[in-house]
């Protein structure tokens, strides 16, 4: 498995233009998020509580990849889909279709990403590994992390 930094290097690499890393940094999140919201809203086998459901599932598995490739991405990864997870349960709660805003948030920030790489001239990551799929949420935080400070080679 490639380390933290190997994500990142390959990943920056598509994303040095500042209008794309400005719209990765607003738009990564809010794919993030509402992709767990449209998996929120999908139907699940039993019902276990508000925090029971494919978002979690997902969730879940996907932190499994974070805390692999780093301990405090890892950690901070946690923290995020915790918040994600509270904020798309009282999105429901409150009787706003969470399916339906996250379809909506997940298709307007999608668009806005293609936009981004078009000014920057080169195809998104994920067209040559899913993984960086995963990588783009933990390249936002790591970014998000250490603001200020030069990245270490140890990851």
């Amino acid at each position: 498995m490639r380390t933290a930094q190997q994500w990142f290097d390959v990943y920056g690499a598509s994303h040095r233009h500042p209008l794309n890393k400005a719209i990765h940094w607003v738009c990564v999140p809010l794919i993030a998020a509402s992709t767990l919201g449209l998996l929120q809203a999908l139907p699940f086998p039993v019902d276990a509580g508000a925090f029971v459901h494919w978002g979690t599932v997902a969730a879940a598995a996907s932190l499994l990849f974070y805390f692999r490739l780093s301990i405090p991405i890892g950690v901070g990864m946690a923290a995020c889909a915790a918040a994600v997870l509270a904020v798309n349960a009282a999105v429901e709660a409150a009787g706003v279709g969470i399916g339906l805003v996250s379809a909506a948030v997940w298709g307007g920030a999608w668009v806005a990403q293609f936009i981004g790489h078009k000014v920057e001239g080169k195809k998104p990551s994920f067209f040559e590994d899913l993984q960086f799929l995963l990588v783009g949420p933990a390249w936002v935080l790591d970014a998000a992390m250490r603001r200020g400070r030069p990245r270490s080679a140890a990851a």
